[in-house]
């Protein structure tokens, strides 16, 4: 089963990226995006004021955008360790259910 990421898995690699600086091509090949997402989403990091881009080109954050990615990685660790319990749940539920029927 393919897993897919999130917006919020994407702006937190992009950034992550970004802290220090970076160039737009790093961004792409780093963040595995093709050129339109790239765009989209460094539109709404900058957009957002979680990352700016300096005169020399280079993509830098922002103090703003690394309080995000701090939050952000909170966030996808918390969402992570839930849903890796649901499963457990569910296995369990799953073993009973068939404890209960054979």
């Amino acid at each position: 089963m393919t897993s897919y990421r999130s917006s919020l898995q994407i702006v937190a690699r992009v950034l992550s990226l970004v802290n220090g600086s970076a160039r737009k091509t790093h961004i792409m090949y780093g963040a595995n995006l093709s050129y339109r997402l790239l765009n989209s989403y460094l539109g709404k990091v900058l957009e957002a004021g979680l990352a700016r881009l300096g005169d020399d080109g280079w993509y830098e954050i922002t103090e703003k955008g690394c309080m995000f990615l701090d939050r952000c990685n909170g966030y996808l660790k918390n969402s992570e360790d839930i849903e890796n319990h649901v499963k457990k749940v569910e296995s369990t539920r799953e073993e009973l259910e068939s404890l209960l029927s054979g």
